[in-house]
């Protein structure tokens, strides 16, 4: 007989674990509909691994007592049935959608990471791919599948763990038999901790989705379920804790952000959290967290969580392509309901059906797998279908673009004018506007992020000590001049750096912005900036650029002029060297690829009042500082309206930033401009 005590394992249904399931389809959902009020919403996944660790080592270590092995077909049968019907459906989902609603761009990165998801590897591709999940740039509609793979991987690798350790047991501890299964949970979990660390420190993106990075939030769960010691006993001790882990996962939802390393050690937090409210869920009175967390409101969310996941992300990867809908205001909101709404049609017609469905539970597992099969096949044929059908549609459209930024024909976009008309470009949309989307600038490593503060300098162009030294700076409204600017360094023997960072000004006036973490690293980014420029020799020339509707905080009656004063300041500390700055671009009210998607140019245009602001500070400041400023206005506009193509030119990828092969055609203006001010020096 055992002498050593069996681990805890429970046996009735745990209400509480239902409402910290909604605690955490809530934090995700959130956050990425609102990433700026909800900046740390992703520990929301974790809260689900640490819930995953403790149920499903609790069954399994529950079916070992009773019956001394675990009956992996059968298990594995369950979990699939519980899980992929519903994925499945939004997978096959986002393969229509692929075709039927996003841009041709969007293509090959949809199929790839549909495919992977098919298969529960979506977390190992986007490991791969160095993909930064924080930043959220360029997600596919099955992005979120990442943390999906790695509970499939967990539930396929998990209970082999278990049964090893339960061998061990049996052939060398008899009389503590759990031992060696509690002793290897706890091993795994550390080492994968310190693993964690360490490679969210050298590899961040990569440890995000690694799955060994993240064993040890399934292992916390885990060690939970399998010492009941750690449970806390008494009238009030259990409430202190369980309340005293809500706060820890808000706070942690509220303070972490983009820039917080993760999961790495910061993970602690959410994850003990999650651990605390599991352990200390007691219902005894209306008080307790149990009972609160356990009331039908929370219970009915923690039930359709997992179809609330599935969908909550392709509706925002969608929206944003549909004409007449966006993420903008209550679009926003329609789509947060609309995910629960889907969630629970999915839960009632899809996830409860087959999961009870006698055709396979009362069958052997192999039926199920063979269904399961079945429908992962049937998936990956349909996306095997549609690449086949709509590359060659693809390689054209790319081909042509590149083909068209290399050589250009004559007045093409922004070399356009009354004087200056191709014929063969009157029905032209260069690039496609299935293309126009994907049409971004490179060099994203010298692009910084929106909670980032360091400053990164780029080089390009001449590395010859005598080169003219040009700088561009400002904001992501610089940065889609970078092309152009590096196309004229290599024409023109410049040595050209770069200062860029996502909706940050060149301007000493403060902005406003989604959070606190935000505006603050705006200023540290621009003290910063500040620094590095008084240790640089004077530029020959600096080409800026910024948007105008930056959402500024002003004190003074005139906003504008002291928004333009900003810009003087801030010009004032490159030792003067001379500027160079250009009045911006119009900012549509929506993306024109969406109406340019399904009508003719002449139907996808914006009242000149409406898009362009009718004083840009910019060129207040450069009147005042003595800068060059160009302004293309008329490039863009007429007296009435402004338009999304121009010269045969797709102008925009999206509602307010250029597409490069627009901006390519504008760098002999820009170039003509910086060698105004570099003639005089002699360069």
């Amino acid at each position: 007989m055992s002498t050593h005590r069996a681990p805890h394992k429970p046996t009735h249904f745990q209400a509480h674990i239902q409402g910290l399931r909604a605690i955490a389809v809530i934090l995700v959902v959130l956050y990425h509909f609102w990433p700026g009020r909800l900046s740390g919403g992703y520990i929301g996944v974790d809260i689900f691994f640490v819930i995953s660790g403790y149920l499903i080592t609790g069954q399994l270590a529950r079916e070992i007592e009773q019956t001394g092995r675990i009956r992996l077909p059968s298990f594995w049968a369950k979990r699939a049935r519980r899980l992929l019907p519903a994925s499945i459906t939004v997978l096959i989902f986002s393969v229509i959608a692929t075709v039927f609603l996003l841009p041709l761009s969007s293509l090959p990165s949809s199929l790839r990471e549909i495919l992977a998801s098919t298969f529960y590897v979506e977390n190992w591709s986007l490991a791969a791919s160095s993909v930064d999940y924080l930043a959220a740039h360029d997600a596919t509609l099955v992005q979120h599948y990442w943390s999906l793979s790695l509970e499939e991987q967990f539930y396929i690798v998990w209970p082999l763990l278990l049964l090893f350790a339960t061998w061990l047991g049996v052939r060398f501890f008899s009389k503590r038999r759990w031992l060696p299964m509690i002793s290897i949970v706890i091993a795994v979990s550390v080492i994968s901790l310190i693993v964690s660390v360490l490679y969210t420190r050298s590899h961040p993106s990569e440890a995000f989705f690694a799955t060994f990075t993240r064993v040890w939030e399934f292992g916390v769960g885990a060690i939970l379920a399998l010492l009941p010691r750690l449970r806390p006993l008494g009238a009030w001790l259990p409430n202190v804790l369980g309340y005293g882990g809500l706060v820890v996962i808000l706070a942690s939802a509220y303070r972490f952000g983009p820039t917080t390393p993760f999961p790495g050690y910061a993970a602690l937090l959410p994850v003990l959290g999650t651990a605390a409210i599991i352990a200390s869920g007691r219902a005894e009175k209306p008080w307790d967290v149990g009972r609160v967390l356990g009331m039908r409101p929370a219970r009915f969310i923690g039930d359709i969580s997992y179809s609330v996941y599935l969908w909550h992300w392709p509706l925002i990867i969608i929206a944003p392509y549909i004409p007449g809908w966006g993420l903008d205001g209550w679009n926003r909101v329609v789509l947060f309901l609309g995910s629960f709404l889907l969630g629970w049609l999915t839960k009632k017609l899809i996830e409860d059906p087959a999961r009870t469905w006698k055709f396979l539970t009362l069958r052997k597992p192999r039926v199920t797998y063979g269904f399961v099969l079945a429908a992962m096949a049937i998936t990956a044929l349909l996306v095997g279908g549609v690449f086949a059908v709509q590359n060659p549609k693809y390689q054209a459209a790319a081909t042509e673009l590149a083909s068209i930024n290399e050589n250009p024909p004559d007045c093409f976009g922004a070399e356009a004018s009354a004087t200056c008309v191709n014929p063969k470009l009157a029905d032209a949309v260069i690039p496609s506007a299935g293309f126009g989307n994907a049409d971004t600038p490179g060099h994203v490593e010298c692009f910084v992020q929106l909670n980032a503060s360091d400053v990164k300098a780029c080089h390009f162009g001449s590395t010859k000590d005598d080169a003219p030294r040009v700088a561009l700076i400002g904001d992501s409204h610089a940065y889609q001049y970078i092309e152009a600017m590096i196309r004229l360094a290599d024409e023109k023997g410049w040595a050209l750096t770069t200062y860029l960072k996502g909706a940050c000004p060149w301007n000493t006036t403060p902005i406003g912005g989604p959070s606190p973490e935000f505006t603050n690293s705006c200023a540290t980014w621009l003290s910063n900036l500040k620094g590095v420029l008084a240790q640089q020799p004077k530029y020959d020339a600096i080409f800026a650029s910024a948007l105008a509707d930056t959402p500024y905080i002003t004190s003074s009656n005139d906003a504008t002029q002291e928004i333009a004063d900003g810009y003087d300041k801030a010009w004032s500390q490159a030792k003067g060297a001379p500027i160079v700055t250009i009045v911006d671009n119009p900012d549509f009210l929506t993306d024109p690829n969406k109406c340019l998607r399904a009508s003719a140019a002449k139907d996808c245009t914006e009242a000149r009042s409406d898009v362009l602001k009718k004083v840009d500070p910019i060129s207040l400041a450069a009147k005042k500082h003595g800068a060059t400023l160009l302004d293309l206005t008329d490039k863009y506009c007429d007296d009435t309206r402004c338009f999304s193509v121009v010269g045969g030119a797709d102008v925009y990828r999206d509602q307010d930033h250029l597409t490069v092969t627009w901006t390519l055609t504008m760098r002999d203006k820009i170039g003509a401009a910086l060698e105004s001010r570099l003639a005089p020096a002699g360069l």
